[in-house]
């Protein structure tokens, strides 16, 4: 049960974009310039994207609120002024739509039947109710980047995940948010990079099984044909990546279904169970919340779209369809196997076909690695730089930086013992902290006066329920780690 929980904790991410704002103060009015640079395109102050070059940006026409379901554009956000010497494209909302996706439909939705074996009825209503809670806390985490003027406008006066924490702590120390979220971000990805290798190493030895190689000899085949991504400069790379992962992830998940509507005749819905073991269904949350996260990127991807008004359609759309193919999946493979469904579904599957899906779950990890690489790399890079403009710019730094990264995660690959463990147990800190503790607790502290008493309470709830998530989810690897402690000792 713990390794299907260890995984999916952490393979939330899978999604990046960027771009980068600079205030410019003229007459007592505050004008945003969007700055970005398509050769030199990062993560600004940690979150990770940086002020530096602009692009015009087509004005939004219709009204942004930050109700659940409204998806219209903002009639009060200021086109930019251009500047000559930036030529950026911005990303489309469907192309920002291909990236949440890839967040939200990681390899491990695979575990979801598994997770409806140990939740039964309940699981299903904690996939629709997940992917609510998840849009939920994304659209009040946009909501902290903006503020109102003295005419009641809304304005972005914040970029980034970093700059709502350090508004929402500047009174007890003016970067203490940020870096507590720079920390927490860091973890997340250096995790998830980790992973990938892990994945792809066990994925090719199974694959394989002729070939007389260890599964960490297999990580570093993988690692070799990862090499090209210290040279990936820009996010439109990353991007190209993004989709093309999203729709491998499609084909496998077309492929489990239409094998498991090909055995509809052994289909019966007393597979499920009515009595719940309390510690399987502390492991069915987790898989099934934490298959949804994506909040590490928002901010940035917000800022980085040609429309910034439609982000909120475009999360309620996103969702929408991963909570109705999740449903799908996780239905369809557990209704077919029943007590007999294993960890990850594709074990399930005839051994032609979990050849075929194996290789196309390695295609994935492969083209998912280098998201949240981008996304770290910048991040260190961001911080090692900001104060130092010129060296910003240094392709060496920069290349550096991203070798250095990429040799520590094939390191932490090869050698952190229990490594699915701790994964799990820092996944259940910083996962549950981006997903649920951090935007509901910084939408109180900034829309306190705001807020209505039902909005108050729907973030206090949101905290509460992402605190017992993070603590099942402690207590659970923790306890997996004494056990795998134990059973070395004796």
């Amino acid at each position: 049960y713990l390794s299907s929980i260890n995984n999916i904790f952490k393979v939330l991410l899978t999604s990046v974009d960027t771009k980068t704002q600079q205030k410019i103060l003229t007459s007592g009015k505050a004008n945003f310039c969007l700055d970005t640079d398509e050769e030199h395109v990062n993560f600004a102050k940690s979150d990770e994207l940086n002020r530096a070059h602009s692009e015009n940006r087509e004005e939004p026409d219709g009204p942004l609120k930050f109700e659940l379901d409204i998806c219209h554009q903002d009639p009060e956000y200021k086109s930019p002024a251009p500047l000559p010497h930036a030529q950026v494209k911005l990303i489309t909302s469907w192309e920002a739509g291909w990236n949440v996706t890839n967040a939200i439909q990681g390899i491990f939705v695979l575990g979801l039947p598994y997770a409806l074996l140990h939740s039964g009825y309940s699981g299903l209503l904690l996939i629709v109710l997940a992917a609510a809670l998840c849009c939920y806390t994304g659209k009040i985490l946009i909501a902290c980047l903006y503020e109102e003027n003295e005419n009641g406008e809304l304005i972005r006066v914040r970029d980034t995940y970093e700059d709502i924490a350090n508004a929402c702590c500047k009174k007890l120390s003016p970067s203490l948010g940020g870096i507590v979220v720079n920390v927490t971000q860091v973890v997340e990805l250096i995790m998830t990079c980790i992973l990938y290798l892990v994945v792809s190493g066990n994925l090719l030895s199974h694959s394989f099984p002729y070939v007389p190689m260890t599964e960490k000899t297999w990580s570093v085949i993988a690692f070799v044909t990862l090499l090209p991504c210290i040279f990936i400069r820009t996010l439109k790379i990353v991007s190209k990546l993004s989709q093309l992962c999203s729709l491998v992830h499609f084909v496998i998940i077309f492929v489990v279904i239409t094998y498991c509507l090909t055995q509809m005749h052994q289909w019966s819905w007393a597979k499920f169970r009515l009595s719940l073991e309390f510690e399987d269904f502390l492991v069915s949350v987790g898989v099934i919340i934490f298959s949804y996260t994506s909040q590490i990127f928002l901010p940035t991807l917000e800022g980085n779209m040609k429309n910034p008004g439609e982000f909120r359609c475009m999360l309620n759309w996103t969702h929408f369809f991963a909570c109705i193919l999740k449903t799908t999946l996780a239905l369809t493979a557990f209704l077919t196997w029943g007590e007999k469904t294993k960890e990850v579904i594709t074990d399930n599957l005839p051994s032609f076909l979990e050849t075929l899906v194996n290789l196309c779950l390695l295609t994935k990890a492969l083209l998912s690695y280098p998201l949240p690489f981008f996304a770290a790399t910048e991040i260190v890079y961001s911080c090692i730089s900001k104060d130092n403009h010129s060296n910003y710019r240094s392709p060496l730094l920069a290349v550096t930086v991203r070798g250095s990264f990429l040799l520590l995660t094939l390191l932490m690959a090869m050698f952190t013992p229990h490594f699915a463990l701790l994964m799990g147990l820092s996944g259940s800190v910083t996962g549950a902290a981006m997903t649920f503790l951090l935007p509901s607790l910084f939408h109180l502290k900034l829309k306190w006066k705001k807020l209505s008493f039902l909005e108050k309470c729907a973030d206090i709830s949101v905290f509460i329920l992402g605190f017992l998530c993070s603590l099942a989810g402690i207590v659970c690897s923790i306890k997996g780690l004494l056990e795998t402690n134990k059973e070395q000792v004796l």
